[in-house]
């Protein structure tokens, strides 16, 4: 459905204002009801991803409608990358310094390491595929696949999920053909589950690894920390600080009434109603949003009430499928600086990432930090990817216990930005203190030889 137009800025003639039509978002978060399998033929089904399976991409469309939070995830998985993934293999034997650089050099590591910092910013969780050789004793190709387009089998009976099915889930899925379904390896115990298949003379080659960030939940999908912005008003109320600018320059008429509708208030017309071409399900958009504006503005509805369906959430807090909210009229186009700078600074904050950091502050006048103190934010941000990285780098501890590759261990260095008296821009700092050295195999950053320092 998102093809539709469910935002958007009506006219209200009568009134010399306009109306401005949001869809709920807090709703992309909520389970319709139970969620079962869903069953693809007698021998592949899978856990969806929401109640319509479409969850994954209205988070993103969510995103990518608003530049403040689009840009904060872009930020934090670049963060999150640092200086890229290397393997430091100083310690290692030559042999195993040429295997690990021919390793790097026959898969692109940079983009799958910064794909899957990406999944784990937007979504909780990355979804890596290992490829073995016909033998079955390395591990000769590493490849991320996009949790978006990822789905979970269900559960066995020992509560343990042993497939990823891989699908382009914004279709509609017809047959076991479009689906590629992979192996997924036990995520308490991969490489104990791996060497235990191999044992048993599996002919499987490709297995999945799931890096998962530990939720206070435990339901298939994660939910990501962010999810209380959506829940919140912040999202709702920036977006309709943006229509408000821009009805204010179009036709200097104000925005006057807030018009919140669920989706599944839509869906349940369409369904009612029998509407499945896009077309006509555009036109039948129009024509309730013209009904709802007939009726705030009529004279003959004066006094009378809209009644809207509404359920209580577990929480007990009331969901209404339509609210519909009067604004208020001191508020105009130049009015709205503060308002869009409080909201910005609530969607940096929620991102956690300072504003400063990503350039993000609206407004005439700017509040800017020193120096040294966006050093030293940027360097914060980075030492808290410490967890994210420990959970990301069990991928690369299997492949080089499994391909036998002995002093070498996974690392991502982040950038130590310099002051002015180092006489140089940056230094990389690794997990385990120091500068790497300049002769470590597939370095993607190889510092200059005076590079020494010690953190």
């Amino acid at each position: 459905m998102n093809n539709l137009q469910f935002n958007s800025v009506e006219n209200i003639p009568i009134l010399n204002a306009q109306a401005a039509f949001q869809v709920d978002s807090s709703a992309v978060f909520r389970e319709q009801g139970d969620i079962v399998p869903t069953i693809v033929d007698d021998r592949t089904s899978y856990m969806p991803w929401g109640g319509d399976n479409q969850m994954p991409f209205d988070i993103l469309n969510l995103i990518e409608s608003d530049e403040t939070l689009s840009t904060c995830q872009i930020f934090n998985a670049e963060v999150c990358y640092g200086s890229g993934l290397v393997y430091q293999s100083e310690n290692c034997s030559p042999q195993h310094k040429e295997q690990i650089e021919d390793f790097f050099l026959d898969n692109d590591i940079a983009s799958y390491y910064l794909g899957v910092s990406q999944d784990f910013k937007h979504f909780g969780f990355a979804v890596s595929v290992i490829i073995l050789n016909p033998d079955g004793t390395k591990i000769v190709r590493l490849l991320r696949k996009e949790a978006c387009y990822c789905r979970f089998a269900p559960a066995n009976n020992e509560g343990k999920i042993d497939k990823v099915l891989y699908a382009n889930w914004r279709n509609n899925i017809a047959s076991r053909e479009q689906i590629e379904v992979i192996e997924l390896l036990d995520s308490a115990s991969p490489f104990a589950d791996l060497k235990a298949r191999l044992a048993k003379k599996t002919k499987a080659r490709k297995f999945a690894i799931v890096s998962r960030v530990p939720t206070p939940d435990s339901t298939y999908y994660p939910i990501p920390y962010y999810a209380s912005l959506f829940k919140g008003k912040w999202y709702n109320i920036k977006q309709l600080i943006g229509m408000a600018k821009e009805a204010k320059l179009k036709n200097s008429a104000p925005i006057k009434y807030q018009i919140e509708i669920s989706n599944k208030y839509w869906e349940s017309i369409f369904k009612a109603e029998g509407i499945t071409d896009r077309r006509k399900q555009q036109e039948r958009i129009i024509k309730e949003k013209q009904q709802i504006l007939d009726f705030l503005t009529g004279a003959e509805n004066a006094g009378k009430a809209w009644f809207s369906t509404f359920y209580v959430n577990p929480n007990g807090d009331v969901q209404h499928d339509v609210v519909i909210t009067k604004i208020d009229d001191d508020k105009e186009g130049g009015d709205w600086s503060t308002d869009i700078q409080e909201a910005v600074n609530m969607f940096c904050f929620t991102m956690r990432v300072h504003s400063n950091l990503v350039g993000s502050v609206p407004g005439k006048s700017q509040t800017n930090n020193s120096g040294s103190d966006k050093r030293e934010l940027y360097t914060i941000a980075q030492a808290l990817q410490k967890p994210y990285h420990d959970i990301l780098f069990a991928v690369h501890r299997i492949i080089i216990r499994f391909n036998g590759w002995k002093g070498a261990y996974p690392d991502c260095p982040f950038i130590m930005l310099s002051t002015l008296d180092e006489n140089r821009d940056a230094k990389l700092v690794t997990s385990r203190g120091s500068t790497p050295n300049k002769n470590n195999a597939n370095s993607n950053n190889k510092p200059n030889d005076n590079d020494t320092d010690k953190e």
